[in-house]
């Protein structure tokens, strides 16, 4: 780690150096994509938007109503602006009692007042009404992302992290929501204000409605060129972010590695040198960013002193009046705002296309089902036959090589092997999370491809060497593995599990709430009621996945006889790197590369002095 240069650290830490070169899925797997909130333009503007109001469109008399208060709002400020020039005008030019004109002056200030409290309130309820609207959409594509998440295929999420997939709904939602409430009211609020005070002046005068139209392009000219600028300093301004936050996360995550090896000030000059480097072009980004608003105040300061000098002599040479120049003056200011506010706006309205462009990205991936011709549930009991099966999760790379194998009702089959030989693989095809490439996988007779995806995953059991409990009591946990299972059936499958012994030792017992994927529980724990759940599930097939891997010699011999009581009458497929475990088998299968190149029972195996005898001997080992 130590002595890397910013440009090694940016590269290896900027997410979207991230996407193209970090591989964290099994071998063959295509790399998973590093994401996080959308950047840049979106591909496809007009299917993106068109797509997005479908989601509003339920709420499209609402809309009328808030562009009607919109109109409201903005005729409001126009017409507060415009009755000044005849107030101003009577108190120049009428000759009338000093008591005449402050009645006079009474009156207008309180018309002036109704008008603006009538543009506060409407400007109130518009906001009130597109809150909603914008919350009631977000809340439609929040559901429907989450919808389509569940009826992914597991190849999904091996291309996707879960931070790019969270994104998805924090970051990238939340930009399209802010476009739907804030952006999209006030770019049009400011083409209503345009329009209104452009038709007002040439109204008021039209000479120096000229000078006005004649300071547009230096307007425009300027935000063009702020704009451009401060985009490029944003985008690298993020390129710098993600490299910070990918260093942050992968320091957390390996704390305990930092500390092991003594790396604690390497990782702290690695990481001055990336924030050092964010913070350099968060400068540039913010600079610009800010410019905006000087340059644009400016050049409208100008504009005003060029209208007021024009005005002025107008004022002498043709008679224009006092009232008209000064209403004239107000709305020359008025008149840039709408355009720095659209400019301002643009990098947002940008980011919330290219956000909805990733969700629906999503939305739109085929489902896992999309191949599903018949969807029948034939009576499964428990006998699972392979026949010559290939598959690759990726096309120019084979995982499993002609596999063939007969699990019989009750029996006990077990793969051994080496790292990456695919014995994984075979559990994850039985379970269909992935298409077979050739060859068949039939339970009792029927083909898997023809077995409903929910119903064949009813008739089977995982427990994994990854424990994954999630937020809620013992009881819910355990029961996550059939919904419908009565207390009393809980309680039976943690006996069958050795699991409740120590469950009754909880502060609470069955009804302790677990928190932080169980971190208040041991290893051993977490797996004891892992193996409860796969008990409550009472499926004829179960899947143990190197159950006791991650354990002790003592919380082993726990786990193995909860797995003992839970494969009676089962059939099973053990995944175990340590042999003792499938000694007792029925059938033990030996994969190298993808093959399966020894099987039979533990004393045939050992009979042969393979490699089977090699790795129980200790004269190889596993890889």
């Amino acid at each position: 780690m130590q002595g890397r240069s910013l440009e090694e650290l940016q590269k290896r830490y900027n997410k979207a150096a991230a996407d193209k070169k970090h591989n964290f899925g099994p071998p063959g797997r295509p790399p998973r994509n590093q994401q996080g909130a959308a950047k840049g333009k979106p591909k496809n503007t007009g299917k993106t938007v068109k797509r997005l109001w479908n989601y509003v469109a339920g709420y499209k008399y609402r809309l009328m109503v808030v562009v009607l208060l919109m109109l409201i709002s903005t005729g409001t400020s126009l017409a507060g602006s415009y009755v000044m020039r005849p107030l101003i005008n009577n108190l120049v030019y009428n000759d009338a009692p000093a008591q005449e004109k402050i009645s006079y002056l009474a009156q207008m200030l309180f018309l002036i007042g109704g008008i603006y409290l009538v543009g506060v309130v409407t400007g109130y309820l518009q906001n009130r009404l597109m809150l909603r609207v914008s919350t009631s959409a977000s809340e439609k594509i929040r559901n429907d992302l989450f919808n389509s998440l569940q009826s992914l295929p597991v190849r999904f999420f091996d291309s996707e992290t879960t931070g790019g997939i969270m994104s998805r709904f924090t970051n990238d939602i939340d930009n399209i929501d802010l476009m739907m409430n804030q952006t999209i009211t006030q770019l049009v609020s400011a083409a209503i204000t345009l329009v209104g005070t452009f038709c007002l002046m040439v109204y008021t005068s039209w000479q120096l409605t000229l000078v006005i139209v004649a300071f547009i392009p230096v307007l425009l000219a300027a935000v063009r060129f702020v704009a451009s600028r401060s985009a490029k300093y944003y985008t690298a301004q993020q390129s710098a972010l993600g490299a910070v936050n990918g260093y942050i996360e992968e320091s957390v995550t390996g704390q305990k590695v930092v500390k092991v090896f003594n790396h604690e000030s390497a990782c702290v000059e690695e990481f001055e040198l990336l924030n050092n480097d964010m913070r350099e072009k968060q400068m540039g980004a913010q600079f610009f960013g800010g410019l905006m608003g000087p340059v644009m105040h400016n050049i409208t300061q100008i504009c005003y002193a060029v209208t007021a000098g024009v005005g002025g002599l107008l004022c002498v040479l043709a008679g224009f009046d006092v009232g008209g120049i000064s209403i004239f003056a107000n709305y020359s200011r008025q008149f840039s705002m709408p355009i720095n506010m659209v400019s301002q706006q643009t990098s947002t309205i940008f980011a919330a296309l290219a956000g909805a462009e990733r969700v629906f990205g999503v939305m739109d991936a085929d489902p896992e089902n999309i191949n599903d011709i018949v969807n029948s549930r034939p009576e499964i009991g428990g006998r699972v036959e392979l026949k010559d099966v290939t598959f690759g999760y990726l096309p120019e790379k084979t995982v499993l090589k002609n596999i063939s194998l007969t699990a019989e009702p009750g029996k006990k089959i077990a793969f051994v092997g080496s790292t990456g030989a695919g014995k994984t693989t075979i559990t994850n095809l039985i379970n269909r999370f992935y298409e077979i490439d050739s060859g068949s996988i039939t339970f009792d007779g029927a083909d898997i491809k023809e077995i409903d995806r929910s119903y064949l995953r009813k008739n089977i059991a995982m427990v994994l060497q990854d424990t994954h409990l999630f937020t809620g009591t013992v009881m819910e946990n355990i029961r996550y593995g059939r919904l419908d299972a009565t207390d009393d059936e809980v309680v039976q499958a943690a006996k069958t599990a050795s699991a409740h012994s120590f469950i009754m030792r909880l502060a609470d017992g069955y009804n302790t709430v677990i928190e932080g994927d169980g971190a208040n529980l041991s290893q051993g724990q977490r797996q004891l009621l892992n193996i409860a759940r796969a008990a409550v599930s009472k499926a004829p097939i179960l899947v143990l996945d190197e159950a006791t891997s991650s354990v002790d010699t003592r919380t082993e011999r726990h786990i193995e006889h909860g797995m003992d009581r839970l494969m009676k009458n089962r059939t099973t497929f053990v995944i175990a790197h340590r042999l003792s475990t499938v000694r007792n088998s029925d059938a033990i299968m030996v994969l190298e590369q993808g093959s399966i190149i020894e099987r039979g029972t533990h004393e045939e195996l050992l009979a042969l002095k393979g490699r089977y005898y090699e790795l129980y001997t200790g004269v190889r080992e596993l890889d």
